[in-house]
């Protein structure tokens, strides 16, 4: 039976059952973030306002189920609040606590899985484990502002299929190039990886294999290195958590 893929964005938002309001929505080049009075989230700012926002008055007051809502959007900078706003209910320590989550040690995200001979696929331009490039037989990074050694985004109907492993960046989810991924994707394992995704166990109903994220943990350094659109990973102020 197909998969309806783009079931997901239903799947995601629906599952945010939080009234709690949006004390915050800061954005820079880089994040979006959003925060209630016990959390926050994160999500990749991507351009693209040729839509009109969902939300003109902006996300300050908003219950948090409602602001999510905009990650389905079409106004790409105001999905990425969305997003953010999904992740400030479902990427907490208390629900990665009750889901049993752990932070992997070793080749994170990978960590178990055995690479020797495996064709990669990389759709965002990430290095990925050391051990992915010492014993993967072929690597393919596919990134919509190619560098060198990239091929463009539009390589990917042409490459994913004849890969055994991708691993998806989460601003997929934002620029709603996910849903066409994971169909290419069908005869992979798939990792959908980074600060902008969501810990929701539901998304392994796509042919999600595996969910890498984050949780903030310094907010008020988090937002800091937002507002000031610091490059560079986040990370030093979460913690990295997996689902499998």
């Amino acid at each position: 039976m197909k998969k309806n893929y783009l079931a997901l964005y239903d799947a995601l938002i629906g599952g945010v059952t939080s009234s709690a309001p949006v004390t915050a929505a800061v954005g820079g080049d880089c994040w979006a973030m959003v925060e209630t009075a016990d959390s926050a989230g994160l999500g990749m700012m991507t351009e693209g306002a040729s839509i009109p926002p969902l939300y003109p008055d902006g996300f300050a007051g908003l219950p948090l189920r409602e602001a999510a809502k905009a990650a389905a959007g079409w106004n790409l900078r105001e999905a990425s609040f969305g997003l953010a706003a999904a992740n400030a209910f479902y990427n907490t320590p208390e629900r990665m606590a009750k889901l049993g989550c752990y932070e992997p040690i070793k080749n994170y995200p990978t960590v178990g899985l055995d690479l020797a001979g495996m064709t990669v696929g990389l759709v965002g331009h990430m290095h990925g484990p050391s051990e992915l490039w010492e014993r993967a037989r072929q690597v393919y990074i596919l990134e919509r502002a190619p560098k060198p050694g990239d091929y463009p985004d539009s390589a990917c109907d042409w490459f994913l299929p004849r890969c055994d492993l991708v691993l998806i960046t989460g601003s997929t989810l934002i620029n709603k190039t996910l849903p066409h991924l994971l169909a290419l994707c069908e005869h992979a394992y798939t990792i959908l990886l980074g600060p902008s995704v969501p810990m929701c166990p539901a998304l392994l109903d796509f042919g999600i294999d595996r969910l890498a994220g984050m949780v903030v943990t310094d907010r008020a350094g988090m937002a800091e290195h937002v507002r000031q659109s610091v490059h560079g990973s986040p990370y030093k102020y979460g913690q990295s958590f997996l689902i499998k």
